[in-house]
């Protein structure tokens, strides 16, 4: 068996693109906030709005109402809904750069961020429309950087596989 045809070469990793979803889903979750912090002087309100958009696609429009405070369940919902559509978004992304070198897998991140933010925020909104109050830059670059950061971790952590089977498959010689 030689590098190539290792079957994680092949394939995307389902591991690393879950770890990969999680990875950008706090980055992006970061660079939102603190891009909130420096552009919109709304913190803690608008992450508290946000929060409630997300937890309204389980619960209902119940939840929007203001005023637009803390609420821990809400939080506790918006934080599960939140990773599970980043474990999602990896998963979907893995298989579209598991065979491109980093650089480019990047760039491919890059513009499934920008497909992201079309699909969440004129897509969805068909069906949760509370998500029009969400369509800006800050969002807009936020999907930017989630895909930046799934694919870089992904390709991270399938290069570290790639390793870790190549030293495996050597020391059986």
């Amino acid at each position: 068996m030689n590098a190539r045809s290792l079957p994680m070469h092949n394939s995307a990793n389902l591991s690393a693109a879950v770890y990969a979803g999680i990875a950008a889903g706090i980055l992006a979750t970061v660079v939102q906030i603190a891009l909130w912090s420096i552009f919109a002087d709304a913190l803690p309100t608008i992450l508290f709005r946000d929060a409630r958009f997300a937890a309204a696609m389980v619960l209902g429009r119940g939840v929007l109402p203001p005023p637009a405070s803390f609420n821990a369940p809400v939080m506790f919902l918006a934080t599960v809904v939140h990773f599970a559509l980043s474990i999602i978004y990896g998963m979907a992304l893995s298989p579209l750069i598991s065979r491109l070198r980093t650089a480019p897998s990047l760039l491919a991140g890059a513009a499934f961020g920008l497909c992201l933010y079309g699909i969440n925020m004129y897509g969805f909104t068909a069906v949760f429309p509370w998500f029009e109050a969400t369509r800006d830059w800050i969002t807009l670059l936020t999907h930017m950087v989630f895909g930046v950061a799934a694919a870089g971790t992904y390709k991270m952590l399938q290069q570290r596989q790639y390793v870790r089977v190549r030293r495996e498959l050597d020391g059986n010689r």
